[in-house]
């Protein structure tokens, strides 16, 4: 069974919670990485396949991470230390949400041989941001994601019909009394000088997440971010942006070895993986497909999605002629209107 399949005790379910809003940028993108064609090499060993990988000097055991996602209590009990125990099963990272409804130092306590990276925004409280900052740091996470594509809530009707709000506590946020990602906690006066700021208070590397322009790219490089995360906020933030797999590759001819790219937004099967990486992705990371897992199983769950798309990325990495990630080259992927001129 994949992920995808309708079960109505499991998937639908985890839609209802997790998926409160469907707007038309995520059908763009699950819809484009469909489009994107496969052109597989023959007659080559695959008989040593391996995904291992590496991002920012830790090594993963394939290139397909945990993204931020809020709220994980209202999918599962356990919340984010179900997720973070599924990505210490599995051997790859985890990115905790500034939103989370388990704090900072109870994930890292839950699962303290994890990589585990801490997503940022800037709150209008200059020292509490400051202040999460150097928790992350002491509780071991490995590394600064910092969301630039907020400076205010995107509308989201889906959330507006349902009067969406979180029922649960956000300990991360406790003593500034937000109740909800729609409470306006995040400043909408940052600025490249943020990034600046923020690596003067850390020694974590900091990743800048919400890029989906070379401009942007290009910026972020100049002021010594390791990572650039494209990403359209899971379609959930400005409507009809493109998709983060069709700015991916002039972004990653940009950026050259200057900064790890990743990527993030409609990855439901290894395939889409496969893609990313041959685009020029270091990792891509899972928000909704790992939510759906922990909805259904809580730990085991959210292991199974990740288990899932590893046995579909070797599978198609063997199938394509690739035993290793630099083995995945740009020509693996075509866009299907190549062949429609020949038809």
């Amino acid at each position: 069974m994949h992920m995808t399949d309708s079960d109505p005790c499991s998937l639908d379910r985890a839609v209802v919670i997790v998926c409160v809003i469907f707007q038309s940028i995520l059908v763009q993108v699950v819809s484009l990485l469909c489009r994107l064609k496969l052109l597989p090499r023959v007659l080559r060993d695959v008989s040593h396949l391996t995904t291992e990988t590496s991002i920012l000097g830790k090594k993963i055991s394939m290139p397909i991470g945990i993204a931020p996602t809020s709220s994980h209590k209202m999918a599962h009990p356990d919340g984010e230390v179900a997720m973070v125990k599924a990505a210490r099963s599995m051997g790859t990272c985890m990115v905790l949400s500034t939103y989370a409804t388990c704090s900072i130092e109870e994930v890292a306590d839950a699962a303290p041989d994890c990589l585990r990276w801490f997503q940022l925004y800037i709150m209008t409280d200059k020292e509490f941001t400051r202040k999460l900052v150097m928790r992350a740091e002491a509780a071991g996470y490995k590394a600064l994601v910092l969301t630039v594509d907020t400076y205010v809530v995107g509308i989201r009707y889906g959330s507006v019909r349902n009067n969406f709000q979180c029922p649960l506590k956000l300990p991360n946020l406790e003593s500034l009394n937000i109740k909800s990602y729609l409470d306006p906690a995040c400043t909408s006066t940052i600025t490249w000088k943020h990034i600046d700021w923020l690596r003067s208070l850390t020694k974590m590397p900091v990743v800048v997440k919400g890029i989906l322009t070379v401009d942007d790219a290009r910026e972020a490089v100049k002021h010594g971010v390791a990572g650039i995360w494209v990403s359209n906020h899971g379609g959930r933030q400005l409507d009809t942006v493109p998709a983060p797999i069709e700015v991916l590759p002039e972004i990653v001819k940009a950026v050259g070895d200057n900064a790890e790219i990743y990527v993030d937004g409609g990855v439901r099967y290894g395939t889409d993986v496969l893609k990313a990486i041959a685009l020029g992705a270091r990792a891509v990371f899972i928000g909704r497909p790992a939510l759906w897992g922990l909805t259904y199983n809580g730990e085991e769950g959210a292991r199974q999605v990740l288990q899932l798309l590893l046995n579909e990325l070797r599978v198609a990495m063997a199938l394509s002629g690739c035993a290793a990630l630099h083995d995945i080259s740009r020509s693996l992927v075509i866009h299907q209107s190549h062949f429609w001129s020949k038809l």
